[in-house]
């Protein structure tokens, strides 16, 4: 059983109200409601929310809201690993049924489609050795080439060293920056890790400008100009 989540507090310092926020012609939330609606996959998609007026609006687009969630795991600081257990505890206390995986979609990533999704689930249930399937993009930077950290003597040294120094980008290795457009989280994996970092994951690559997380203004500006030139 493939339970799809969407969870979105109601507090929000970056962009305040950006889950609901209107992008064009909807509500931020509303693209990941219709992006999961296509999915091949998903048995059940529910919202996470503690905001009437988020949980509201999810309505209006088809999504169930079946429960509000606790204010203290709706903090600044709260993590979503929580959120997700108490999401599937709940949902099967109150459905009767079990989870097998948890399918959680970020509100940030408006551009993602079901294809997307429907990838990252497909190769978590043809690789069953994974833990946790996150989908990512290759990003301009790469830490075995141009990404620099400062040590305790405030000199910038490369992140990733090896060898021998890499002086074409071609040849550094391929890294992801990761994208909350899906994560498929299996239920297990919820109670034997702390995080999804310390799970064994694996990538689901997902085109850069389908990719994009909105947390700043200039985000929503970026996705804005993508929906027109990215038809």
């Amino acid at each position: 059983m493939i339970l799809a989540t969407i969870c979105c507090r109601g507090g929000s310092k970056g962009v305040p109200g950006k889950n609901i926020r209107l992008l064009k012609d909807k509500p931020l939330i509303a693209y990941t409601i219709e992006a999961a609606s296509g999915s091949l996959h998903i048995n059940n998609l529910i919202i996470s929310t503690d905001d009437e007026s988020i949980a509201s609006i999810a309505k209006q687009y088809g999504a169930a809201v079946p429960f509000m969630r606790p204010a203290d795991l709706a903090t600044d600081t709260a993590s979503k690993w929580p959120v997700f257990i108490h999401a599937v505890e709940t949902y099967e206390k109150l459905s009767g049924k079990s989870v097998d995986y948890l399918v959680d979609l970020d509100v940030t990533v408006p551009l993602k489609i079901a294809e997307d999704i429907d990838g990252a689930i497909e190769l978590a249930l043809s690789d069953t050795t994974a833990d946790v399937v996150i989908t990512g993009y290759e990003p301009e930077r790469n830490p075995y080439f141009n990404m620099m950290e400062v040590d305790d003597n405030g000199y910038a040294q490369i992140v990733k060293k090896g060898d021998r120094p890499i002086v074409r980008r071609q040849d550094a290795p391929k890294v992801y920056s990761l994208t909350p457009a899906a994560y498929v989280v299996k239920k297990s994996a919820l109670y034997e890790y702390e995080h999804w970092s310390k799970a064994r994951c694996k990538i689901y690559e997902i085109p850069r400008e389908r990719a994009v997380d909105i947390d700043t203004e200039i985000d929503f500006k970026i996705v804005e100009f993508l929906m027109d030139h990215y038809k």
